[in-house]
């Protein structure tokens, strides 16, 4: 297949170029620099030229708490960035796969959110996400929505990185455990959307590593698969604490864990245990 990677140098985009080019794929990384997705002439040009089997939509503003005052910003990348790939993959008859968030629901719930509840973000990472997911149902024909949460990988900036860094310096780390998700290993989402991109079972989809935890509870985890598997040792001593010790401009969900009820339904494997990915993470740092 021939696939244009928007976002290609971020943490998923990034693994997502080197696994689809191991598995023979003919692959356009694009990053800001190659294509500006607020400018929709040269994302058209772009697409067009290459015609794309499949775009894979990884690019986004991600800075959570900047976008609370920098609202123009997060909506001139997440919606009408989105909306200019949108119309150009569909001028070009590719398929459209959008990355999208957690941050698309509330928060408040116990239970698992589906794909189909009702969203209703609270900020406004979530509510520009949210405006893309919009466009890009109304735009494309042929479009895959797909929604992940507490993304790390090999590349770039993420939790786990820095908890690793942390505890090896600080005395005493506190870490919010009033927050329950799922953390998703990049190389396993890539794995998902390079299989999900080979069919034509359009539509929305969770797409996290399975089973939950706090942040808190993750950051046991990272430290005791840590200290094995890489013989690290951590002179921080852990403390859990609520969201409300550590106040930050933009509101947290406090439960966001998804049912992967699209990835069964439509006859996918679900993604393995985020306990499996972490350690799989770890070896590859370790390498």
């Amino acid at each position: 297949m021939r696939v244009l990677v928007t976002g290609s140098a971020g943490q998923l985009g990034q693994d997502l170029v080197l696994l689809l080019q191991k598995q023979g794929h003919e692959v356009l990384g694009c990053d800001r620099q190659e294509m500006d997705i607020t400018d929709l002439d040269q994302c058209i040009e772009i697409i067009s030229g290459f015609r794309p089997d499949a775009v894979i939509h990884c690019a986004a503003h991600t800075a959570v708490d900047a976008a609370e005052t920098d609202i123009d910003a997060a909506y001139v990348i997440n919606a009408t960035g989105s909306r200019n790939v949108a119309l150009a993959a569909e001028k070009a008859g590719a398929k459209l796969v959008y990355i999208s968030t957690d941050y698309v629901f509330d928060g408040m719930g116990t239970q698992p959110y589906h794909e189909y509840d009702n969203t209703d973000p609270k900020s406004i990472y979530g509510k520009s996400k949210r405006a893309g997911e919009i466009l890009v149902q109304s735009l494309s024909s042929k479009y895959f929505i797909v929604r992940t949460s507490w993304v790390y990988g090999k590349y770039g900036n993420n939790f786990v990185k820095t908890m690793l860094k942390l505890g090896q310096e600080k005395p005493l780390l506190q870490v919010v455990n009033d927050q329950t998700g799922s953390p998703t290993y990049t190389v396993d989402l890539a794995n998902f959307l390079l299989e999900l991109i080979q069919t034509e079972k359009y539509g929305v989809y969770h797409a996290s590593n399975s089973e939950s935890c706090t942040w808190f509870e993750f950051t046991q985890v990272i430290f005791a698969e840590a200290e094995e598997l890489l013989g690290l040792k951590f002179t921080a001593k852990l403390e859990p604490c609520a969201t409300e010790q550590f106040p930050r401009p933009a509101p947290r969900p406090r439960y966001s864990v998804m049912e992967h009820l699209s990835i069964r339904t439509n006859g996918f494997q679900d993604i393995r245990p985020w306990r499996e990915g972490l350690r799989d993470f770890l070896l590859e740092l370790k390498e």
